[in-house]
């Protein structure tokens, strides 16, 4: 999963997913309440909502993606309206949106002196023992070496660290051509926030810690940076990704690639994977547009709470990083799921 990692640079207590489900409260809405619906691009909706629904083993999603198949985009609309009900889910949190994104990483297949820095596969003895090596046993040590387990290497251990948050990434090879990374194990080690340890030595306030200010200050502090990467125990190994076609997007939690801009990562306590989500996201960008809950996220915790995929590279990773907004998101369920949430007032 895309999402799988990259939100563990925030920390926090976390309820079960089954408690928090208990505790939201349901409304039924019309789709004149949602603002902007009608000005929406119905059709690319309805297209990333088929890359998943024939995944849904439930009847009535089963149902509607049969149906859905029978719509031209310039019908999407009314497809929406006429099979589905808008449910707003409320758990007492203000809405929170966040993006996030796929790594672009320059590599090759062989190590040389630009590409230095590898990308390893999991070895088995750590899939088996559950708490493996540290992050410091693992890049310091002997225990990787001449065991074939690299995938690829790559020029920037910044670069690689922050692979290993988002969960995912691409790599551009220096001879042509590129591959595609996901997620393949973990070492069985917390996350340790690198973050929250420059706040701690003073060197970051924290209104300043993000990404790039993380980066900037490790490139411009070489040895003290490369001590502050391995404050974070936790190591994420790799797997080479070969069935994904280079203009797709990663995949997510359901197993299929995310869309740009219409994929979302949820809770799904409250949101079921590969239903509709009616996303108003306010802040300096406002947007109104009918995204897909095709990812989860470590930290994509509420009711309220979606991470918006914003694409691969470094465009996108700045975009996606600056982005920290209020709004509200509304559920699309099908009608008489949406009406059995609330048996009392129908």
């Amino acid at each position: 999963m895309i999402a799988a990692l990259r939100s563990l640079l925030l920390v926090g207590a976390m309820t079960t997913a089954s408690a928090a489900g208990a505790e939201a409260t349901r409304s039924i809405l019309s789709f004149d309440d949602l603002e902007g619906w009608a000005a929406d691009d119905h059709g690319a909706a309805l297209s990333v909502f088929l890359n998943t629904c024939g995944d849904l083993d439930d009847p009535d999603w089963r149902a509607l993606c049969h149906v859905a198949q029978t719509y031209e985009a310039d019908a999407a609309r009314s497809f929406f309206e006429l099979f589905f009900r808008p449910v707003l889910v409320e758990d007492g949190k203000d809405g929170l949106f966040t993006g996030y994104f796929e790594p672009e990483l320059d590599g090759s297949r062989t190590r040389t002196d630009r590409f230095k820095y590898p990308i390893y596969k999991m070895p088995p003895e750590a899939r088996a023992e559950g708490l493996w090596l540290s992050r410091r046993e693992i890049l310091t040590g002997e225990a990787m070496t001449d065991r074939g387990l690299e995938i690829a290497w790559v020029d920037d251990p910044v670069e690689l660290f922050f692979l290993q948050i988002q969960g995912s990434g691409r790599i551009r090879l220096a001879g042509g051509g590129a591959l595609r990374v996901g997620y393949g194990g973990a070492n069985g080690h917390p996350y340790r926030s690198i973050g929250s340890e420059l706040i701690r030595q003073g060197a970051l306030g924290a209104h300043q810690v993000s990404a790039q200010m993380i980066k900037a200050w490790v490139r411009k502090n070489p040895e003290a940076g490369a001590e502050l990467l391995l404050h974070n125990p936790s190591y994420v190994f790799f797997r080479e990704v070969t069935r994904v076609a280079p203009e797709f997007g990663p995949l997510g939690a359901m197993n299929r690639s995310v869309t740009t801009m219409r994929s979302i990562a949820a809770d799904p306590a409250y949101t079921p994977l590969g239903a509709p989500v009616w996303v108003e996201k306010d802040g300096k960008e406002p947007l109104r547009r009918l995204m897909i809950a095709q990812d989860t996220g470590a930290a994509i915790k509420g009711a309220q709470r979606a991470d918006i995929f914003f694409g691969t590279g470094d465009e996108a990773g700045q975009a996606a990083g600056r982005l920290k907004d209020p709004g509200r998101m509304v559920l699309l369920l099908p009608i008489q799921r949406a009406y059995a949430l609330i048996p009392d007032e129908f």
